[in-house]
């Protein structure tokens, strides 16, 4: 503080014509002693010094710096914010001195917990560690950060705590046994202690008995660069320790300051020489008085007051490690940097009432916690500081790793740093490649309640457990994760189903009836091969047409029967393949209108048969007129356009479409024709039916007509075939699934098409290709007598 006062001082271009001066108190780490230092500062009851011949009396004071911790801090800093003095703190890190409305002067120079908790949950983040057991003192440093901790934690997600406990003020042996007996208990690999020196020097005894060993300390900024820790008695429990340390900054010239200045004895009543006295007393903890013979050992230091200093090797001489110094540094300049921004103002545009500006004559502290307030300067080092709303600086902290060297010594090395700035926020950077690891393995450890969950299943909480310690549970069917430690596992798309593993999703097996598999080969042979039998028939029909036996048998409607049935051997192939929206359409239609020509032939060729039969008695010779050729083949046109019209109204109300079936198994798509309307596909089915009922029963009753007629008999009998096949089809139809579905329609179609193609054509072919002589006139006449 002595050292930035004089460079102030010096400075020409900060505070110039001001000089700048300073009283020191030591609180002697006691709150009453710190409280009263601070309330003497402030009410003007300090000690007066004579600072000129013509300047007698205490100074003002415009800001006071410290106190160095939190609990004294903040008993202080309530008092002071009465009466608006700014109080900047070097060294107090409590996150509740952020609070502006308790606190409305105080700013500080280091960090709160609240940015230190934050550093330390990203460390757990980087090396995995999610289980960790914290360790806080028993006052307002601890018990805030660890509030802090547990919030931050829960909020980020970033883990769990396995065990919170709190360190007792003292050697409190009962205690401390027990605490340590849970952290050998515990599954955490990972400790964090915010605590102060103290704390942990008779923590580590308690360790150092238990012998617990194979833990990863993470120490707070309080005991991160405590020399007393760093022992080789203590480096097996504590070696490998990761610590958040205040930033270390560089102040040029100090070291000169310090060899320069030099105490005078003789001056005693001189303000600055009763400082520097002081300090060189701690400093080398032995009076400066000359000794009254030769030498004066004290605290074991050695020295006569005639030492060349530059040899003299002491902590307070060391400026490679300024840590709480540079804050003191950087407090000091905040303060100067706001009274210099005051002394800048031009009257008529101030911040204050009527735009009015301060005056050194009329200072009020409250003025200068409003220039304090927006402060923004960079140090020599290169580190910005300014203050936030709450009178926090720009965070940051250094990352400090406590090595074991081969040869026992030991080394705190910076590996990594933590900074927040107003361009970039907040910078995480970690060396792994300089970290000292204390383990055989000289890998970080594992500190984990449940090991990660793999791809394929997701995290199950144990019950009264913390939520980082859990069960994996494969993922359900249908569902996937393809991440660690996934939560939930996640729907796979419609047309796809997870993999074995769960860890993908696969595309679903598709089933439809297809040309390549064997039952649609068979289907689609079979249904070719009665096509072509049909065209034989047909083939054989035309080349006889002449003879009597395709003649006496109607043979326009057997052409017509013919080239009916082999529409629908072709419309069976309609049924095969992947399902698509005009074959869905067409196939029911089509399946629909070549069996009602077929049906409709036989039905007219049957009442032909009656009507001839009429015709051949006495008087019944009218009737003939009435099935003519015409009369035929509008009678067939006619029930062949009522299907049509079913067909039509079905199509346009609601007309079958393709579908993708997933009800019967999870993991295919069964691609199937839905019936659109089922009252559309009942009533083609009934309209084919009742043509076929009514076939058969004129057929049945015109069997036992003379043989020269005995057309009906073999009608009779398709019809048989016919109906049994489609009353055997209905069952089938409805409790087949999928694919099976449209192999029973097929196979109804084959069957009943192969029936009627052999029931009545069978006999023909048979006769005329096979017994010539019996296609005759004479032949056909003439068989009835015969019999």
């Amino acid at each position: 503080m002595a050292f930035a006062v004089n460079e102030i001082n010096r400075n020409s271009n900060l505070l110039p014509n001001v000089t700048l001066g300073y009283s020191l108190y030591d609180n002697c780490v006691n709150l009453g002693i710190g409280f009263r230092s601070a309330l003497s500062l402030v009410s003007g009851q300090g000690e007066e010094y004579i600072l000129q011949e013509s300047c007698v009396g205490a100074p003002p004071v415009l800001g006071i710096v410290g106190d160095s911790y939190s609990q004294p801090t903040i008993a202080i800093s309530t008092a002071l914010g009465l009466y608006r003095v700014p109080m900047v703190s070097y060294f107090a890190t409590c996150s509740c001195l952020s609070d502006r409305q308790k606190f409305p002067s105080f700013f500080r120079t280091i960090p709160s917990d609240a940015f230190q908790v934050r550093a330390m949950i990203q460390i757990l983040k980087r090396f995995g560690w999610t289980w960790a057991g914290l360790l806080v003192s028993d006052d307002d440093y601890g018990l805030h950060a660890a509030r802090s901790f547990q919030a931050d934690l829960a909020q980020s997600g970033g883990g769990c705590l396995a065990y919170l406990e709190v360190l007792p003020w003292g050697n409190d042996q009962a205690e401390l046994r027990r605490i340590v007996a849970i952290m050998k208990k515990s599954t955490a690999g990972v400790v964090i202690v915010f605590a102060h020196e103290s704390h942990m020097i008779y923590l580590m005894e308690e360790v150092m008995k238990q012998n617990v060993t194979g833990r990863q300390w993470i120490a707070s900024e309080a005991w991160t660069a405590g020399a007393v820790l760093q022992t080789p008695d203590l480096m097996p429990y504590l070696g490998g320790t990761l610590g958040i340390a205040i930033r270390r900054g560089e102040i040029p010239g100090l070291k000169d300051f310090l060899l320069r200045t030099r105490p005078d004895l003789h001056h005693n009543n001189s303000y600055e020489n009763n400082m520097v006295n002081q300090f060189w007393e701690h400093t080398f903890q032995c009076r400066l008085a000359p000794p009254p013979a030769g030498w004066v050992e004290s605290g074991g230091a050695l020295c006569t007051g005639d030492e060349d200093l530059e040899k003299v090797e002491t902590e307070f001489l060391d400026v490679s490690n300024l840590r709480p110094e540079y804050n003191i540094y950087k407090a000091v300049y905040a303060l100067a940097h706001a009274l210099d921004n005051m002394l800048q103002c031009v009257p008529g545009r101030g911040p204050f009432n009527r735009r009015s500006c301060a005056t050194l004559q009329r200072l009020e502290p409250w003025q200068i916690v409003h220039y304090l307030q927006k402060v923004n300067f960079t140090t020599l080092f290169g580190d910005q500081v300014s203050f936030d709303k709450n009178g926090d600086a720009l965070p940051i902290y250094d990352i400090m790793n406590w090595q074991w060297l081969p040869d026992g010594r030991t080394k705190v090395q910076t590996v990594g740093a933590v900074k927040k700035s107003v361009i970039k926020g907040e910078e995480f950077t970690i060396d792994e490649d300089k970290i000292f690891w204390n383990f055989q393995s000289k890998e970080p450890p594992r500190s984990v309640c449940s090991e990660s969950c793999p791809p394929g299943t997701r995290m199950a909480r144990m019950k009264s457990q913390p939520e980082c310690c859990f069960d994996c549970i494969l993922c359900s069917e249908g569902k996937i994760s393809n991440v660690t430690d996934a939560t939930e596992c996640t729907n796979c798309p419609e047309d796809f189903w997870s993999s074995p593993q769960r860890d993908h999703c696969l595309p679903k097996k598709t089933e439809f009836l297809s040309y390549h598999e064997p039952l649609g080969i068979c289907l689609t042979t079979t249904s070719l091969l009665g096509t072509f039998i049909c065209a034989v028939v047909l083939g054989i029909f035309i080349y006889h047409r002449s003879t009597p036996m395709v003649r006496a048998n109607n043979s326009e409607l057997s052409f017509l029967l013919l080239i009916s049935l082999k529409l629908c051997f072709l419309c069976s192939l309609l049924f095969i393949g992947r399902p698509r929206l005009w074959t869905c359409q067409l196939r029911h239609a089509a399946f629909g209108i070549s069996f009602v020509l077929c049906v409709s032939c036989i039905l007219v060729k049957t009442m032909v048969v009656l009507a001839v039969f009429k015709a051949s008695k006495p008087g019944g010779g009218a009737s003939l007129k009435w099935f003519g050729a015409m009369q035929q083949r509008g009678t067939v046109l006619a029930l062949a356009s009522i299907q049509a019209a079913i067909c039509t109204t079905w199509l346009v109300t609601s007309s079958p479409a393709p579908h993708k079936n997933t009800q019967y198994h999870n993991d295919k798509i069964v691609y199937e024709c839905v019936v659109g309307s089922t009252i559309g596909f009942a009533v083609l089915l009934g309209y084919i039916g009742l043509l076929a009922i009514l076939s058969f029963l004129l057929a049945f009753l015109a069997r036992n007509l003379p043989d020269n007629f005995n057309e009906a008999k073999l009608i009779t009998f398709s019809m048989l075939i016919f109906c049994a096949v489609w009353v055997a089809f209905v069952p089938a139809y409805v409790n087949s699934p999928g694919k099976y579905a449209d192999a029973v329609e097929v196979f109804a179609i084959l069957a009943s098409s192969f029936g009627l193609l052999v029931a009545l054509f069978g006999p023909k072919c048979y006769i005329i290709l096979l017994r010539p002589e019996r296609n005759t006139k004479k032949a056909i006449m003439g068989r009835g007598i015969n019999k």
